[in-house]
């Protein structure tokens, strides 16, 4: 495959500009930079004896997203999402590899269930990848067999969607983990400062009568969290951060030299606490949505380096169960196909990242996470790319999704994926 004309960005080398891109056996055998404009002469001739080719004028190509937090529903809670239906929607959205949670049902806290994802996986021409449970049944209580799960596959260590509350536990997950060399990923909010979770505790949750989820939830246990971090040497990600607080934590954790990294959403760096107004229980998640300071912090934190990574929490639900009282839904959107939109919306074309930033956190650093050799484009390297163009709006809607819960619909946005390529072939085209 001969893939010309694009403008490549590749946010390991740094390299934004015009280049064509050879594609043999599922690998970029070459790239050829383009000079002022105009065609290299190094072009090999059988560039021209192609057996396919992709004229790219006009769109952007970047490394396959990579996605290190979303909830495929699978095994247990289908009639939300399952594993097809999910890489389907992560193929719209431009990522080539997830890494799917642990709170399935049952937990992926075993080798049988870790194996079933994995295997299910292979067969969706994306690279779908397990992390497994902390904790036995996602109770909190007693660590699983984190060896044997890293040797059937396991990827990484999370309870996501379940505070860890036990430190003792904490503490030997993390010198389990730093052992194995493999990533933890918490989610950080203390139950005991909750009422009513989902909603900001603020002036929408007092507008509405809730309690709602204060600040303070999380960045308690990003605090602990990060300073078990720094004792232990492990690799840790504070998932969906939401708080300007916690980003502060992370900067100090990572400045006294723990290996913290920090997540964030695109409902996050998009929205406040005002869009429950609005969107009701569309805009119900945790951690909340929070205030327009917290959110301007996050964007902050994404410029400066602080957050690392941009993620989806891709939490699909049913349209009856996001229709009951505010209070009674359950927390999470869908973000798998917007998350590109939002980012080119609202952070480069607002001027707060270049491309090469953004795909630095939306490719490059969600890899190196993970310890997986992608999220760049380089000679020789895998061929997962993502093409798109920012110059025309669209609206959302539609989506591949088996799920629709998200405030974004209707929505106009920049970034429309126009092909997903994984492996050198093409999984997705619009």
């Amino acid at each position: 495959m001969l893939i010309k004309n694009g403008r490549v960005i590749d946010p390991e080398s740094g390299f934004d500009g015009l280049a064509d891109l050879l594609i043999e056996d599922g690998k970029i055998k070459k790239i050829v930079k383009r000079v002022d404009g105009g065609a290299d002469n190094t072009v090999p001739e059988r560039v021209n004896g192609a057996d396919e080719v992709l004229d790219a004028s006009g769109m952007i190509i970047a490394p396959g997203l990579v996605d290190v937090h979303v909830h495929f529903r699978d095994p247990g809670l289908t009639h939300k999402e399952d594993i097809e239906t999910g890489a389907a929607a992560a193929k719209a959205g431009g990522y080539t590899t997830v890494v799917c949670m642990a709170n399935t049902n049952p937990a992926a806290d075993n080798p049988d269930t870790i194996g079933y994802i994995i295997e299910k996986g292979k067969k969706t021409g994306i690279h779908v990848l397990a992390a497994a449970a902390v904790s036995k049944g996602l109770k909190g209580r007693e660590l699983t067999d984190m060896d044997a799960l890293k040797a059937c596959g396991a990827a990484g260590f999370t309870d996501d969607g379940i505070p860890l509350m036990d430190e003792k536990l904490v503490k030997q997950a993390m010198e389990k983990a730093r052992e194995l060399n493999l990533p933890l990923s918490f989610h950080e909010e203390d139950p005991a400062f909750i009422i009513n979770n989902g909603i900001n505790k603020g002036v929408v949750s007092e507008q509405l009568g809730i309690g709602g989820s204060p600040a303070l939830a999380e960045d308690s246990l990003v605090a602990r969290d990060c300073m078990i971090a720094l004792h232990t040497g492990a690799a840790v990600n504070i998932q969906h951060i939401s708080s300007r607080n916690s980003v502060k934590m992370v900067v100090l954790a990572k400045q006294l030299g723990a290996d913290v990294w920090a997540e964030v959403t695109p409902h996050h760096f998009t929205l406040d606490e005002t869009a429950v107004l609005k969107h009701g229980t569309l805009a119900k998640m945790n951690p909340p949505l929070r205030t327009a300071k917290d959110r301007e912090a996050l964007i902050e934190g994404l410029k400066s380096g602080a957050i690392d990574i941009i993620a989806t929490d891709h939490a699909p639900h049913s349209r009856e169960e996001k229709e009951k009282p505010l209070t009674a839904a359950p927390s999470g959107i869908i973000g798998l196909e917007t998350a590109l939109p939002l980012a080119v919306t609202n952070l480069v074309k607002e001027g707060h990242l270049t491309y090469v930033q953004l795909f630095e956190k939306m490719c490059l650093n969600p890899a190196r996470l993970y310890r997986l050799d992608s999220g760049r484009i380089k000679e020789g390297s895998d061929a997962d790319l993502v093409i798109f163009d920012d110059r025309e709006s669209f609206t959302v809607g539609d989506f591949v999704s088996r799920s629709s819960n998200s405030p974004f619909t209707g929505e106009t946005l920049y970034g429309r994926v126009r092909f997903t390529i994984c492996g050198g072939k093409v999984v997705f085209e619009a």
